[in-house]
């Protein structure tokens, strides 16, 4: 048995979620207030209902307790029939799914189809709204909002003649204090099993068993167990801290119950019984005084008040105050748990609980475990630094996969749910497919997205290849990806090396706007990837992060190959030979691109004049529902390359940035030769001399760019290392690309 899919309907900023589950791990990443929380708050508050989690008036989504306010204040009221064409509240549906290998003991009542092609069912948890509560609700509001006016008009008259600043006017309450006192009066929990339409994945909401009835004596939670950690734990590493030792009696006490290590259990017994006789012969000379104290007092007859003092070691007792996890030091130092280091101490308690809550899957001796066992594991990552979220991660599969196993009981899968914002968690996941990405769609919903769905996307367009490179590259460098807010992706090393300073002085020079973040305080990801951005590009989709892409427009012209007669050449299938050269945009032959990412995101189209001809607002792209990049404005990517920029189209960033920056590129320095003498040098020693000796006479950056830089991220650090500051900006002697400069404006913006 199974848990496929879990949907979630109106609880915080879950608005209309669908979670599905892989048969044991399922990784759910997010960025902070992505909802991660709110999933285990949500399975935890109906799957374990108690009187200490209820749900509150803050757990309802924002949007829909709207929807509900405008229900109750409308002048209008609605029909039986209207109103209950949609459940109104906060709901869970737990998809399951089993096949006939399963024990159907707990679920036959639930069956609501013997259609044996039908191998699911619908468990359903709501906190909903029901018509008749709908009429209260409203009527009781009425009275609320007259009688909240009366205490204005009281505060208005009791008040009138105080001084204006010294009137303290009744403020009145609204719909929402109202809700927060009064909504358990018109919201009810609800269990049920519901129909499902297999065949087109429907679930029949109408047609349900209602399991809170007494006649139907379904216990859900024989079907379902679900037990998790928290991210907020108890360890410290304070000296008074004892958190991994006292869990050792829990461990016990839950081994106890399902006579776990049977012959352990019996001699710890055994030596405590012997134990206590060995102590009661000590505590009667010890407490021989008292005793006959206590008997000469009497009673009704003789021997009546006689009182002995026995030893009763009670076992779980014994361990919780008297057992002790120390570390060892070296072969012959054993040290306190307290003295490991936070992340140590962490690891081992959360090893520890795990253990806790297996054996708390097991349950007591005369019971079955659940048929569906699922743990939820919150931000594991916490207090630990990367290597020990690597052991984690790697580990806690192979520790997890086993399963539940009880004597006398089928093996039962564990299903287990970790959410995490480490993205050294992320890179070590043995299986990538694992992965659920939750995504901010709105102010008040978050949609959660499968990896496996990014996976089809790459095979059904003939393109697995690029899917496994993209695997690959995510995994080794660059899973923080999935936690950023936005994204910058560069070529190579220079555009790495100087583009965080180009953020910084951007940051110093241009002023904020509207409710902007300086670039560097915000999560932006910077990904190196070469010429092959097209290959990230339903990558960047799925994420929906904004997105710059920083690439060169690479233009070029083409020329008929000629032989020695001066005549063109011809391939064997009767095409023309052509001689490709690399220009300057500008240049007055230049035609073409040979930028593939740019033909990508164009629709093949490879004409230079279509570039150069192309407006800020049409860099901006969006997918359509064809799955093709467009211009629009809306878009959340934007693809920059080289524009027009003091009369000169540049080719490449190097060309671009030596042609804005003449002077700083050709400052030279004095420098002190072997005879003492002092002779000028260029700054730049990464620049071949003679190719920059040409530059400061004829200024063609092409030429410098092509032939003159001997390292890119030598001369990338030579820009960084030769910049100027005026006390208040960075990086003044040298100016930004504007294709740059426009593209971080635009990611700095909301």
């Amino acid at each position: 048995m199974k848990l496929e899919s879990v949907l979630i309907r109106n609880f915080r900023l879950l608005k209309d979620l669908k979670l599905d589950l892989e048969k044991d791990l399922s990784l759910v990443l997010g960025k902070n207030n992505s909802g991660k929380t709110s999933i285990l708050s949500v399975l935890d508050k109906f799957i374990n209902q108690s009187e200490n989690k209820k749900i509150s008036a803050d757990d309802f989504n924002l949007s829909y307790k709207e929807e509900i306010k405008n229900l109750i204040e409308s002048p209008d009221e609605l029909s039986e029939e209207d109103f209950n064409k949609d459940i109104k509240g906060i709901t869970i549906r737990l998809i399951v799914s089993y096949s006939d290998e399963d024990d159907f003991e707990n679920i036959s009542k639930l069956m609501m189809d013997l259609d044996p092609d039908n191998n699911y069912l619908v468990l359903g948890y709501d906190y909903s709204i029901h018509f008749n509560e709908y009429q209260l609700f409203r009527q009781d509001f009425k009275v609320f909002k007259i009688e909240e006016q009366k205490k204005i008009n009281e505060s208005l008259i009791r008040e009138k003649d105080k001084p204006q600043k010294e009137r303290k006017l009744y403020r009145e309450k609204g719909f929402d204090a109202f809700f927060k006192l009064y909504h358990d009066k018109y919201f009810f929990y609800k269990k049920k099993s519901i129909a499902v339409d297999h065949i087109n994945g429907i679930i029949l909401e109408d047609q349900f068993i209602d399991l809170d009835n007494s006649s139907t004596k379904v216990n859900l939670k024989n079907v379902i167990n679900f037990k998790y950690i928290s991210a907020s734990r108890s360890v410290t590493n304070k000296e008074a801290d004892k958190t991994l030792s006292s869990q050792t009696s829990q461990i016990y006490e839950r081994s106890e119950k399902n006579e776990e290590d049977t012959k352990s259990i019996e001699e710890f017994k055994e030596t405590l019984i012997e134990t206590d006789e060995t102590l009661t012969n000590v505590y009667t000379s010890l407490f021989e005084k008292i005793v006959g104290k206590v008997e000469r007092f009497g009673g009704i007859k003789k021997g009546e008040s006689v009182i002995k003092v026995i030893s009763s070691l009670e076992r779980k007792e014994l361990l919780k105050g008297n057992t002790t996890v120390i570390y060892e030091h070296d072969s012959s130092n054993s040290l306190p748990e307290f003295y490991n280091g936070l992340g140590y101490m962490n690891l081992i308690s959360m090893i520890f609980e795990i253990e806790i809550l297996l054996q708390e899957f097991k349950r007591n001796k005369d019971e079955k475990p659940a048929d569906i066992n699922l743990l939820f594991i919150e931000e594991p990552e916490a207090h630990t630094h990367p290597q020990m979220q690597y052991v984690f991660i790697t580990n806690i599969q192979s520790l997890l996969e086993e399963g539940i196993i009880k004597g006398g009981c089928a093996k039962k899968k564990l299903q287990y749910i970790i959410s995490t914002h480490s993205s050294h968690i992320v890179s070590n996941c043995k299986d990538f497919n694992s992965i659920k990405y939750l995504k901010k769609e709105s102010l008040n919903s978050i949609m959660a997205k499968n990896l496996r769905d990014l996976e089809s996307e790459y095979t059904i367009a003939g393109e697995e290849q690029n899917y496994k490179f993209l695997k690959q590259y995510l995994t080794l460098n660059r899973s923080e990806l999935f936690f950023a807010d936005k994204a910058i992706f560069i070529e190579g090393d220079t555009e790495r090396i100087l583009v965080p300073a180009m953020m910084r002085k951007i940051d110093l020079e241009e002023e904020l706007v509207g409710n902007e973040l300086e670039l560097l305080s915000q999560n932006i990801s910077i990904v190196e990837v070469g010429a092959h951005s097209f290959i990230f590009e339903k990558f960047i989709d799925f994420i929906g992060v904004k997105s710059v892409i920083i690439t060169d427009i690479d233009s070029y012209y083409q020329n008929s190959d000629l032989d020695d007669k001066g005549e063109k050449q011809y391939h064997k299938n009767g095409s023309e030979k052509l001689l490709t050269f690399k220009c300057p945009s500008s240049h007055d032959k230049a035609a073409l691109t040979n930028n593939n990412s740019l033909a990508f995101f164009h629709k093949g189209n490879r004409d230079l004049n279509y570039y150069k001809s192309l407006k800020n607002d049409w860099k901006i792209l969006r997918k359509n529902r064809n799955k093709q990049w467009n211009s629009n404005r809306k878009g959340k990517l934007l693809v920059a390359f080289q524009t027009e920029q003091l009369s000169y189209h540049a080719r490449s960033f190097e060309d671009a940035f030596f042609h804005i920056n003449y002077d700083f590129i050709c400052e030279e320095k004095d420098v002190e030769d072997k005879k003492g003498s002092l002779k000028k040098e260029f700054k730049f020693g990464s620049l071949t001399k003679k190719w920059l000796k040409d530059f400061k006479k004829d200024k063609d950056s092409f030429k410098l760019a092509e032939y003159g830089v001997d390292s890119k991220p030598a001369f990338a650090i030579e820009i960084l290392l030769n910049s100027q500051s005026d006390g208040e900006k960075e990086f003044i002697n040298w100016q930004i690309p504007d294709y740059i400069k426009e593209a971080l404006i635009w990611l700095r913006k909301e």
